[in-house]
């Protein structure tokens, strides 16, 4: 294998690592990234382009233990694992578990407030001020909910927004339908976000910051990063598909599969897989003007994508497989064509299948006709 020398060698290239590297280069270093899948060829095009500089409201809430059992025993709840995977998932399950306790959930959202509050002033800086014009749309993003009835973690979600000074806007059925005339009947209230935003293509921006990271004189190799040694002095050789090349700075921003680089080091990063799904429709009758959201368990989101003239409709979940049935519910019917079935993603997070309450009852009677078993 050949050898090759590098000040800084970044392993990923998506948003997080072409954003590292870009600042870096900026600032005077010498960098190299390494992908074989070149810019956004994984989880940063298969997402839903959010922009969250004032959410601050952690994944793991209290209460949620609690209703565990009740998840994992539905095959269509909001939670699955694999029995054969469980005893992977085990430790960051109990470690999600320990981190939905109050005092941990005011740490973490104190830790999210200072990584997100500069969210748009950092895409700002990095894209200038016409590539961020193009691609930002600071429009604010709504949650909304099924049903009156509070959840049982609301309460606290306005506790952090109260304790970390951000502005929400609540918003009635009459509200909602103001903004989204096709919303579906269901959805009658909801949470107006407005220093929140999204971008109109996560590819595209994503490949910008490429272009300009080569043209501050930064170099893209399509190579996967397969082992990282420790060398004396600090620095390290990065044993690749096709090469070694040896650094005296690594930055891993690989997603998913950081945790396999670190371990091998003594590094345990509490990381798990999850798959995440977006459809894309073309000509849809509903194209909303902002993003919308609901935080419960299915984690549904939309967002209009200026660049391919369509909609795409994004459902992230807590931990795993989602459905397209939602669309039409959240949407009341109106959500287009779908140009092709649903792209995934695999991101940090562990596995489950997510379906709301309409579309359960119509998997379970397909199910049922066809004698077809559970999907996990």
């Amino acid at each position: 294998m050949s050898v090759s020398y590098h000040p800084v060698l970044v392993v990923g290239a998506g948003v997080v690592g072409l954003s590292v590297a870009l600042y870096l280069q900026r600032a005077g270093m010498q960098v190299a990234v390494l992908d074989p899948l070149g810019p956004a060829g994984g989880a940063s095009f298969g997402n839903a382009g959010m922009l969250s500089p004032d959410t601050a409201t952690p994944i793991a809430m209290p209460g949620m233990l609690r209703k565990v059992p009740g998840w994992l025993r539905d095959p269509l709840g909001p939670l699955a694992v694999r029995p054969s995977y469980f005893p992977r998932a085990l430790p960051w399950l109990l470690q999600w578990v320990k981190a939905g306790r109050l005092e941990r959930v005011l740490a973490i959202s104190d830790a999210m407030r200072a990584l997100h509050r500069d969210t748009l002033t950092c895409w700002r800086e990095l894209l200038g001020d016409t590539l961020y014009r193009d691609l930002i749309r600071p429009s604010g993003q709504v949650h909304v909910w099924e049903g009156d009835d509070a959840s049982p973690t609301e309460a606290i979600e306005q506790q952090i927004r109260d304790r970390h000074g951000i502005a929400a806007q609540t918003l009635n059925a009459d509200d909602l339908r103001q903004m989204f005339p096709g919303l579906a009947r269901d959805i009658t209230r909801g949470l107006f976000v407005p220093g929140n935003g999204h971008t109109v293509s996560p590819q595209r921006i994503v490949h910008s910051l490429a272009e300009l990271f080569r043209a501050a004189g930064g170099a893209i190799v399509a190579e996967r990063a397969m082992k990282l040694i420790p060398r004396e002095g600090g620095s390290f050789t990065v044993m690749t598909n096709t090469a070694n090349r040896i650094a005296e700075r690594v930055v891993v921003a690989a997603g998913a599969w950081s945790a396999q680089l670190l371990a091998p080091l003594g590094i345990r990063v509490p990381l798990e897989t999850e798959r995440g799904y977006h459809a894309m429709l073309f000509s849809p009758s509903v194209t909303p003007r902002h993003l919308s959201l609901s935080p419960d368990a299915r984690h549904f989101c939309t967002t209009f994508l200026a660049d391919s003239a369509c909609s795409r409709f994004s459902l992230k979940t807590l931990c795993g497989l989602a459905a397209c049935e939602p669309l039409e519910n959240i949407l009341d019917g109106h959500s287009g064509n779908r140009a092709a079935p649903p792209w995934s993603a695999t991101q940090a997070c562990p596995r489950h299948a997510v379906l709301d309450q309409r579309s359960r009852r119509r998997a379970a009677h397909q199910r049922s006709r066809s004698g077809a078993g559970n999907d996990h």
